[in-house]
């Protein structure tokens, strides 16, 4: 999202004197567990603009902990789950943050998985329309939240009642598609995972496994479906296509194009979650890819 979006959102939202988000091009995606100071210190130094929690908790401690560290990063959550984390506590942490550190902040929240959360997960959409209006009267403004979404309803109401959309486990065709959606000004930042390696069968295989686990969840099945996607590429472990479309592998130049591909689709920013061997430090290969993404 540009600059001039934020700052268009924010002034529709009647919270022009707000310091305006800024994103950049590319962010790094990593979960609450693997996200720390010192992650966050390296992908401001590498020019990556922001960085995004999974599975963030409602207090947004460790969002706070990474802003404490960092002096321009943008941490946004990817998400803070509705039926984990009640909106009016989250509200209250947000002012806390924002407080503090002014701008700098972009609340994610969405509504997860039915396999997950099982018969809690009621009225999904009436339930996250709820969760907003909460946050509205709570003073957390449309303009420094976005909403995890796949579908064409959530990417709408991403749109009426957000700055945009955080969409996960998506292609670049995913992104043009949702940008039609959204027209021209909300945000699109979806999330990309990727693996650092040039040899395709390695890189296929290491991809593969996350893909496997994404296979039992109906909301990313329909997704997949609705762009074309069949049965057959479905099955577990999933086709070899389905894989490298997902999470593109291969050499630094490779993976860079394909992060690219988001842009020219139609993202304002991509979130990178490099996959590694067992619990490698992300740094260097995120350091390889600034080297091909900012130069």
């Amino acid at each position: 999202m540009t600059s001039a979006k934020i700052e268009t959102a924010e002034h529709a939202a009647g919270m022009s004197d707000r310091a305006p988000l800024r994103l950049g091009r590319f962010g790094v995606w990593a979960t609450s567990q693997t996200a720390s100071p010192e992650l966050a210190i390296a992908a401001e130094r590498l020019g990556y603009g922001a960085i995004w929690l999974g599975s963030a908790r409602g207090d947004l401690r460790l969002a706070e902990k990474l802003l404490e560290a960092t002096n321009t990063l943008t941490v946004a959550t990817g998400i803070v789950n509705i039926w984990a984390f009640p909106a009016l506590p989250v509200a209250d942490a947000w002012h806390r943050v924002e407080q503090a550190h002014p701008g700098r902040l972009l609340l994610g929240v969405g509504v997860g998985h039915r396999e997950v959360h099982g018969s809690t997960y009621t009225r999904p959409y009436q339930a996250l329309t709820e969760y907003l209006d909460t946050l509205d009267t709570a003073g957390v403004p449309a303009s420094r939240r976005v909403l995890g979404a796949l579908g064409p309803k959530v990417l709408q109401l991403s749109a009426q009642r957000g700055a945009g959309a955080h969409p996960y486990l998506v292609t670049p065709e995913y992104t043009r598609w949702a940008r039609g959606i959204l027209g021209d000004a909300p945000l699109l930042a979806p999330e990309q995972k990727v693996v650092l390696d040039p040899d395709q069968d390695r890189g296929r295989a290491r991809a593969r496994q996350p893909v496997l686990l994404h296979l039992s969840l109906a909301n990313y099945l329909a997704n997949l479906r609705r762009l074309g996607y069949t049965d057959t590429d479905l099955t577990a472990p999933g086709s070899d296509r389905l894989v490298d479309d997902l999470i593109p592998h291969g050499t630094a130049d490779e993976v860079a194009a394909k992060l690219r591909a988001h842009l020219q689709a139609g993202a304002d920013h991509v979130a990178v979650q490099l996959l590694t061997e067992g619990d490698a430090d992300p740094r260097p290969g995120l350091t390889t890819l600034a080297e091909r993404l900012f130069n």
